[in-house]
């Protein structure tokens, strides 16, 4: 992981989204684009890993090499980066900037190392973990979903282990959603998000 320390950048606040696989980030957020796309912008990410069944270059990440990667990151081209099971993922400064330009709310969906990184930065984000209800919760869906091996899935819960108790130390994050009801879930995720909604919204009435 490397250290990237950024220039403030322009444009309406960012929101990170934290928590293990499995936690129903991914849900939350289509959701969440779908009622306000016209507030929200998600901040494509960049990975070395292989796309799974349904991904798109470029609208779910950026598939790139490791050469590539790496050569970006030495750059210092990226916010975060971090590297998990033997993949390196990462934000980059431009995918950032790309929607707050456009006057979007950023959403990055970034791990626990990437939120550590991250607040070493002067991006000063509106920080959200993302939880299942317990441990066995997450562990039945990774396994339903079907695309892990045995050792994956292992490494994976492993991490959540470690995720979910960083998420719950004072200071980290300003919203823990535990999301055991994907609607009640959703409901507090909206209300968390209220306030800057409102401000993007307002905005753009007056231009």
């Amino acid at each position: 992981m490397r250290d990237v320390t950024t220039k403030a950048m322009a444009g309406p606040r960012p929101v990170v989204f934290s928590g293990p696989s499995g936690a129903g980030k991914s849900t939350l957020l289509k959701k969440l684009m779908k009622e306000y796309d016209s507030v929200f912008g998600f901040s494509v990410s960049h990975t070395t890993r292989k796309p799974r069944p349904g991904e798109e270059n470029g609208k779910d990440y950026h598939y790139v090499t490791r050469e590539a990667m790496q050569a970006a990151i030495e750059r210092g081209d990226f916010i975060e980066s971090a590297e998990f099971s033997g993949n390196i993922y990462g934000t980059s400064k431009a995918a950032v900037q790309d929607v707050r330009d456009k006057n979007l709310i950023c959403i990055l969906d970034i791990d626990i190392q990437g939120v550590k990184n991250i607040k070493r930065t002067d991006l000063h984000p509106f920080y959200i973990f993302i939880q299942p209800p317990s441990m066995a919760v997450l562990e039945k869906r990774l396994r339903d979903r079907k695309t892990e091996s045995e050792e994956s899935l292992q490494k994976r819960l492993k991490a959540a282990q470690v995720e979910m108790e960083l998420g719950k130390e004072p200071g980290v994050f300003d919203v823990l959603i535990i999301n055991e009801n994907l609607e009640d879930a959703y409901g507090q995720l909206k209300e968390a998000l209220l306030g800057e909604i409102n401000k993007v919204k307002k905005v753009n009435v007056s231009s």
